[in-house]
């Protein structure tokens, strides 16, 4: 069963910029002006999505510098496809049940 911290997580996903910050970190661990080189994106605006996505805890940072790296955490990410997977499962095992109209 999805959770409410799952539903905004989902929320959060479902951003293209953000799941495409989490594609790139899924690749490699970038700094901000890497992931403005690579989505296009104005740096304030970029900031704002990975503020999002370190609030839900999707990203983590590493200062190095003057620069801010940013890391995908997996374990979250493999957490809610978990759930997805338990999803797929049910629905398998549930595909004759059929609840009677009253």
């Amino acid at each position: 069963m999805m959770t409410s911290v799952d539903t905004d997580l989902l929320r959060v996903l479902a951003d293209p910029l953000r799941l495409r910050i989490v594609t790139l970190l899924a690749r490699e661990t970038l700094c901000t002006t890497h992931l403005v080189e690579e989505t296009g994106a104005r740096q304030t605006n970029l900031s704002n999505h990975l503020r999002v996505l370190r609030e839900a805890g999707v990203v983590e940072t590493e200062p190095c510098g003057r620069f801010t790296y940013y890391r995908l955490r997996p374990d979250v990410i493999a957490s809610l496809a978990g759930r997805f997977a338990d999803l797929a499962e049910s629905a398998r095992t549930a595909a004759g049940n059929k609840r009677a109209c009253p």
